[in-house]
């Protein structure tokens, strides 16, 4: 799962790893307390801020690979989807797509998470939506969760167990 804040990754993550039976894991999970904290304060993540999680992440990928996992992860760039490749080379990415008042507003109705409604538009200017030649789909995030699910699961192969 990949996207910005607000776009549903761990609903639908979660449902995505129970429709394929196998573990889940929110990104979030993964950041250290600085960059919580940091987060919490207004301020976005910069690239030394993220590898550290990026490498926690891949990490729980790659011990995964022979039996698949789902980990919800903005993986706003590029570079941030092709360090997880490195580590975890089955990797594909499910990325959720859409339009940036409805991420707000769903960030903005949220309760008890550290990530505050002013992050939405970094995380948008920092977005690099999937490109050629990277493994996954896009999909429109206002869907329902259930048609997203069932999007991915009708492009997935049975050999593709690792989705980000």
């Amino acid at each position: 799962m990949m996207g910005v804040t607000g776009a549903g990754k761990t609903t639908i993550g979660q449902a995505l790893a129970d429709a394929l039976g196998v573990a889940y894991a929110d990104a979030d999970a993964f950041h250290s307390e600085t960059n919580v904290a940091k987060m919490s304060a207004g301020e976005p993540l910069d690239d030394d801020d993220r590898e550290p999680w990026l490498r926690e992440i891949g990490a729980w990928l790659a011990a995964r690979g022979a039996t698949g996992g789902v980990v919800s992860c903005s993986a706003l760039k590029r570079s941030y989807r092709d360090a997880l490749c490195a580590q975890a080379p089955g990797v594909w990415f499910l990325y959720l797509s859409g339009p940036a008042d409805v991420a707000a507003a769903r960030v903005g109705d949220r309760e008890g998470h550290f990530m505050p409604v002013s992050l939405v538009a970094a995380q948008y200017a920092a977005l690099e939506p999937l490109g050629d030649g990277e493994p996954g789909l896009t999909v429109d995030f206002v869907a329902p969760a259930e048609r997203i699910v069932e999007q991915a699961m009708g492009v997935l192969a049975p050999t593709e167990r690792e989705v980000v």
